[in-house]
């Protein structure tokens, strides 16, 4: 079992917990970012800046049985038929029963931006959401 970071878009924060909860729980970390991003980590892959290129090495590396940190919807879908867990940042457990809607959800808004609609973007992160990430992660690894 490891955890693997999608770090392209993951908080320092949120990195910071999952450092500190590998070496608790004895896993490896591996955290997977493009070149445009500076990533201190002990099994950092760097890749290139091409659209996916880092999700598709997250989806290389990940087993069942790990647990995947990501923003990306689409990312987490795939690691849960892969039999891994997908956590976001913001620590939202995906999971099988909902991932469908999350999915048309998140087509449905690119529809309506792609007509001129202009949908909000993420709001500012908070220490609740810090406090939030680190339980949920927690509990993953408490469960396998």
């Amino acid at each position: 079992m490891k955890i693997i970071v999608d770090a392209d878009a993951t908080p320092k924060k949120a990195l910071e917990t999952c450092r500190a909860a590998a070496a608790e729980f004895a896993v490896n970390l591996v955290t997977v970012a493009s070149f445009n991003h500076r990533i201190e980590s002990d099994h950092h892959i760097t890749v290139g800046n091409a659209p996916q290129e880092a999700d598709l090495q997250v989806v290389n590396l990940t087993g069942k049985g790990d647990i995947v940190v990501t923003q990306d919807w689409g990312l987490a879908a795939i690691v849960l038929g892969k039999g891994a867990a997908a956590l976001s940042p913001a620590g939202r457990i995906f999971r099988k029963e909902t991932i469908d809607f999350l999915l048309e959800e998140r087509e449905l808004k690119a529809k309506f931006r792609r007509s001129g609609g202009r949908t909000r973007g993420p709001r500012k992160r908070t220490a609740a959401d810090d406090d939030h990430f680190k339980k949920s992660l927690y509990r993953l690894l408490e469960q396998r």
